[in-house]
């Protein structure tokens, strides 16, 4: 496989990656289990196998995507022999001294080929150069366990969630690295 180039997204590049297929498949989902009493509240999350595999819509729409794009710190794209074949986006001191990624997409045709692994580096190598954060929080779908895997993958830790966090009333579920 050719070398991908990791950049700062330009604006000629939206119109290719809202093309790009934003869903993704899953056999698996982190099943959140919420028990509440009189003197605490308790969340569970566990790994469940779902009886067949599913095809997840993303809980963003086209319009939002591209606000989103040219609101971030950093709106990093990865370029495969000239072609923006996938993104994420950064925010920093979303809150004290963390970046927030958002959105990790990668084309369908090219997914698990390391390419979402090379924009999760890069976002890395953002955080420490050019921000005052030492830690980058990924979030994500609970449906979404390619993204949990690669997370872990990489040295994230769970560290919360956030119920109707997206557009579409999902939980998000948030992995961790601290720096520095």
């Amino acid at each position: 496989m050719p070398e991908i180039e990791i950049r700062p997204g330009i604006e000629t590049d939206i119109p290719t990656l809202i093309k790009l297929d934003h869903s993704y498949t899953s056999d698996y989902v982190w099943q959140m289990d919420l028990q509440v009493d009189a003197t605490q509240a308790k969340a569970h999350f566990r790994e469940v196998r779902l009886p067949r595999m599913v095809r997840v819509e993303y809980p963003r729409s086209a319009q939002s995507l591209v606000e989103r794009w040219r609101e971030c710190s950093a709106f990093l794209v990865a370029v495969l022999e000239g072609e923006a074949v996938g993104y994420t986006c950064l925010f920093a001191n979303f809150s004290p001294f963390t970046t927030w990624m958002t959105d990790l997409v990668v084309a369908g045709r090219l997914r698990r080929q390391g390419i979402g692994s090379a924009l999760v580096l890069a976002a890395q190598d953002w955080v420490a150069n050019h921000s005052k954060s030492r830690r980058l929080v990924f979030a994500m779908q609970p449906k979404n366990f390619p993204a949990i895997n690669l997370s872990q993958k990489l040295g994230f830790d769970f560290c919360g969630y956030n119920d109707h966090y997206y557009p579409n009333q999902d939980i998000a579920i948030f992995f961790e690295k601290w720096f520095g």
